[in-house]
């Protein structure tokens, strides 16, 4: 293989996914001047299939497009993929933005927005993802706890015999705390762990993943809560094994 192919396979790869072509053309100029490869399409039900087929760095998902919208083509990329999703509105909306993290999205930007500020969100869910990656490369050991099992290899958590649907960035979350269930961790401690030190979004992010992981425990049947809020500090793991 020749240098030139080389370096392009070596560029991350993001698709755009955004009904307006106006839109897509922009956002394909800032990532390409900044060395990224990029594919786009104004179709959800597309969306979904180019990323069973291909092996994308991030995708980039506009909420409001006629057929399959954002809400839609997220949800069903997360049945099958833990690709990080920045999702784009128009609306600086606090609700949609809540609902965009609870069907799995990384990030959310509102349009209309920086260049800058595009790229370093691109750059840092990445990044961030890539960091995962490698720390869970060769890791084949599960932490238990009473009636709770986290498996960091196959990245599955089981409360009794039912598997507990978690999206890339609970499970993250979830198993830091699990691995340290002794250490208070603060919201600002969480966010540079697991979104990176160069995510843009508020704390508050913290508290909806929380609270997802919470209800979704409590409805597979765990009889206590895992997560344990410190007042004034923040998280830790409750290790009371059912206490």
């Amino acid at each position: 293989m020749c240098k030139r192919e080389d370096e392009r396979l070596s560029k991350p790869s993001i698709l755009i996914v955004d009904d307006e072509w106006n839109m897509r053309n922009l956002i394909k100029i800032y990532l390409k001047n900044n060395g990224f490869e990029v594919r786009e399409t104004g179709n959800g039900d597309d969306a979904v299939n180019l990323v069973r087929q291909e092996p994308f760095d991030l995708v980039i998902l506009d909420i409001m497009m006629p057929g399959t919208d954002g809400w839609q083509v997220c949800q069903a990329i997360r049945e099958f993929s833990h690709i990080p999703i920045l999702m784009l509105t128009a609306r600086s909306d606090t609700k949609e933005k809540v609902k965009g993290l609870n069907l799995g999205a990384d990030d959310y930007l509102a349009k209309p927005f920086e260049p800058e500020e595009l790229v370093a969100r691109v750059s840092a869910l990445i990044r961030r993802n890539t960091i995962v990656q490698q720390a869970g490369a060769g890791l084949s050991r599960t932490i238990r706890f009473e009636g709770l099992s986290i498996d960091k290899e196959a990245r599955e958590v089981t409360v009794g015999n039912h598997t507990v649907e978690l999206t890339q960035k609970e499970f993250d979350l979830f198993s830091l705390l699990a691995e340290h269930p002794k250490r208070v961790y603060t919201r600002q401690m969480l966010l540079d762990v697991v979104w990176g030190p160069d995510y843009l979004g508020d704390m508050r992010t913290v508290d909806t993943h929380i609270k997802n992981i919470r209800e979704k425990m409590k409805k597979a049947g765990l009889p206590y809560n895992p997560i344990q809020t410190v007042w004034g500090v923040g998280y830790k793991f409750n290790d009371q094994r059912g206490c």
